[in-house]
């Protein structure tokens, strides 16, 4: 499944980190990084039917387990509001209460200022963007099998220490707070705190810290792949996304009609469509039997021109020693003429007829532009990771003769 993944920030001018990621082959398709929320429009056309999540900073969302009564009902469960009022600054009421898993007697609780909600709810809407899920950061970092694990994200670290609790921060005011932590931890559990690392971030002068490096991954791939293994959504209660069936209904209604008046303009269009098509395959048969029999006058009866085509182009291939890099540049060089893309590095797999590049374009459109020009030679054209760096799009190719 594909899904977009945005980490909005605290406020509107922050910036906004995104990716859209394939779970099933575990590969990022885009990402990037916008300057603030007014620029999540931009990926309307990106988020298209694709199941959106954002990730909110950990900072704003206070995460708690809270002891419930044996055998607790759902009375218990709305009194965990006044539970916690002690342990909360402000107006109780202006206070969200979400609830997380729950171990036993134990219910996990985020809990956030209603105001903060709203306003990620609304940077999303204001891009046109429908939020499926609303999830604290930290909760999409992996979490270790027996220790603390640590993502770094731009100027901020995350840090989850356990299935429900964590730390967001400037990495600067952060990283000493981790030894503060480790030291506390070591002096609690006489030994070092171990943690997995997922950032380029050393943690070799905190003698406190057993640093265990992760394989260093694009961050957002990281979380987009904690995301897929979270089931927490602060989407509830009052923030619940409504669905009215009535609404639906009537929908399905119009649509039905459309539809119909729809199917029956189609079929008078497509058997016109299909005389005019017809006619056209006609002459573009003849002018392919022409353009044969001038390129091999020798040639006798085909029956398949696509088959015999490549037949032909083996045997040259053969006789001219198979593919080379120098020839497959030759006969791509108007492709990247046209589309204004150009490579940064080059590397030629013989045996197996292959060009992979890393190249650089000025849009998403000019990768597509070269594909097409590509494939129209005859060339295989496979397309790798996709990113968004310095206005420009640095994405990698594979191109097979």
């Amino acid at each position: 499944m594909e899904q977009l993944v945005v980490r909005l920030g605290a406020y509107a001018h922050e910036s906004v980190h995104w990716i859209v990621w394939s779970s099933q082959q575990n590969e990022i398709i885009a990402s990037g990084i916008l300057d603030n929320a007014a620029e999540l429009q931009s990926l309307s056309e990106r988020a298209g039917r694709r199941p959106i999540t954002a990730l909110v900073p950990t900072s704003d969302v206070l995460l708690k387990w809270v002891e419930l009564p044996p055998k607790a009902g759902r009375k218990a469960l709305s009194a965990i509001p006044y539970m916690l009022e002690d342990e909360i600054s402000g107006d109780i009421n202006q206070q969200f209460f979400a609830l997380g898993p729950q171990k036993a007697n134990l219910q996990a609780v985020a809990i956030v200022n209603k105001s903060k909600v709203k306003l990620w709810l609304d940077m999303i809407k204001q891009a046109g963007l429908v939020c499926d899920q609303l999830v604290p950061d930290v909760l999409a970092i992996p979490q270790a099998q027996d220790g603390w694990a640590v993502l770094e994200l731009g100027q901020q670290l995350l840090v989850r220490q356990d299935e429900w609790a964590g730390l967001q921060g400037e990495k600067e005011w952060l990283m000493p707070a981790l030894g503060l932590h480790a030291r506390q931890y070591k002096n609690t559990h006489e030994q070092a705190l171990s943690v997995d690392n997922y950032s380029a971030s050393q943690f070799d002068q905190v003698n406190e810290i057993n640093s265990r490096s992760m394989p260093l991954e694009l961050p957002m791939k990281v979380l987009a792949g904690g995301v897929a293994a979270t089931k927490f959504n602060l989407l509830q209660g009052e923030f619940k996304i409504k669905t009215s069936k009535g609404a639906g209904l009537k929908q399905w209604r119009i649509a039905a009609v459309l539809a119909t008046i729809a199917l029956f303009t189609s079929v008078v269009d497509k058997v016109i469509e299909q005389q005019h098509i017809q006619t056209q395959l006609a002459e573009l048969k003849s002018q392919i039997d022409s353009e044969y029999r001038r390129a091999f006058p020798n040639a006798g009866a085909y029956r398949d021109v696509r088959a015999t085509m490549q037949s032909k182009m083996k045997v040259l291939e053969q006789g001219g020693g198979g593919a080379s890099m120098l020839v497959m540049l030759n006969q791509l060089s108007a492709a990247f003429a046209d589309s204004n893309i150009k490579p940064q590095s080059l590397r030629f797999d013989a045996t197996r007829g292959e060009l992979r590049m890393q190249v650089v374009a000025n849009n998403f459109e000019s990768l597509e532009q070269f594909k097409r020009l590509a494939q129209a030679q005859g060339f295989v054209v496979e397309q790798g990771a996709i990113n968004n760096k310095d206005n420009q799009v640095i994405g990698s190719l594979a191109v097979r003769s």
